[in-house]
């Protein structure tokens, strides 16, 4: 039986309205923790050992609640209503166009202007797991819908960190949710993912025009975009590639494979990260039927933690669920949730260590 994590709260500090802001902390019986805010369902720090058994954060993350209110990095966030973008920040559903909150040029970006990472969650307890709950009004950034969102966090003594997702609406409404951690394996402020290691277990992946929405699926054979085996991240951001230097890296989804069906919810291992100087290796597991890999490409000069800033590359994202732009797709139904049922999501992380070099 995997045991499950100690849960510990304290205060952490203030908005800048003055609404006091909480840290909560999943500890395992090995040292790893967990630290998450009830300001934007936020993951705000994961201690980790490495191979010589020393702990180091492994996430990228700021000083203050204050920091995070004023960041635009969505750094550790719980994304929502909608993760990704909306092209136009519009879409028609059952013949009603709806028009969306625009917070990136003409699109919407990861919920809007005041998304899910800038609410403050409620917060309970079950069994040493962290619930954090949350009510979107009708009108929430043009969504329809009222809708009322869970999300269980549960750390175990193998290290990994769960995800669960479940939201109910009494309204259909387009709905995709992710958590958006930047990972750095190192566990050293300063340095940056180019020497980490990656698989993706996916052949496709989709194109994205100059506003960063999807234009067309793509194979990932014969070039960069080629993860199906382990590779060198930095030197994959090295290689002349039309899409990477659109992107300033790294900034695609990839079509996870075992998702034929539109209807598929097995939960099943789709990405590992490997930094070969500590030993630390993060596999991403989930239900969903994309991942975003993101190489923190517009990271330039934001305020990290102890004062430093993070400069492109500090950090990558894997971050689960459906397609970006997918509620203006021919595949819109299966990112609607509608009155009488209920959204369920499950992502992820386990962070070992591997041996050798």
């Amino acid at each position: 039986m995997i045991s499950i994590a100690q849960l510990s709260s304290e205060p952490w500090g203030v908005l800048p309205g003055g609404d006091p802001v909480r840290l909560f902390t999943l500890r395992n019986a090995h040292g790893m923790k967990v630290a998450i805010s009830d300001l934007g369902a936020t993951l705000v720090s994961w201690h980790a050992p490495d191979r010589a058994g020393r702990l180091g954060d492994i996430l990228l993350g700021h000083d203050t609640p204050a920091d995070y209110a004023a960041s635009t990095t969505y750094m550790g966030g719980l994304i929502g209503r909608w993760a990704n973008r909306i092209a136009g920040a519009r879409f028609t559903l059952d013949g009603i166009e709806y028009m969306l909150d625009r917070n990136e040029g003409a699109n919407l970006l990861h919920g809007g202007t005041t998304g899910f990472h800038r609410a403050l969650w409620e917060v309970g307890e079950d069994n040493g797991a962290l619930l954090m709950r949350l009510e979107s009004p009708e009108g929430d950034a043009g969504f329809p819908g009222n809708i009322t969102v869970q999300v269980r966090y549960t750390l175990d003594d193998d290290g990994i960190l769960t995800i669960a997702y479940e939201a109910v609406t009494d309204a259909a409404t387009p709905l995709n949710l992710t958590s958006h951690p930047y990972f750095n394996l190192t566990g050293r402020p300063g340095t940056d993912i180019r020497g980490h290691v990656l698989s993706i277990d996916a052949d496709r992946f989709f194109e994205v025009d100059a506003a960063m929405i999807p234009s067309r699926l793509a194979d990932v054979a014969g070039n960069a975009f080629d993860f199906r085996q382990s590779a060198p991240i930095g030197a994959r951001l090295d290689w002349p590639h039309e899409q990477l230097a659109r992107a300033r890296g790294f900034d695609h989804c990839y079509v996870l494979h075992d998702t034929a069906d539109s209807n598929a919810s097995s939960v099943r291992p789709v990405a590992c990260a490997y930094d070969p100087g500590s030993g630390r290796e993060l596999t991403v597991s989930t239900d969903q039927r994309g991942l975003q890999f993101y190489t923190g490409n517009w990271l330039t000069g934001d305020t990290a933690r102890g004062g430093a800033v993070y400069q492109a590359h500090a950090g990558l994202c894997l971050e689960a669920g459906g397609f970006p732009n997918q509620v203006n797709m021919a595949e819109q139904e299966a990112v609607i949730v509608r009155a009488g049922d209920t959204y369920r999501q499950i992502t992820a992380y386990k962070v070992g260590v591997r041996e050798g070099v």
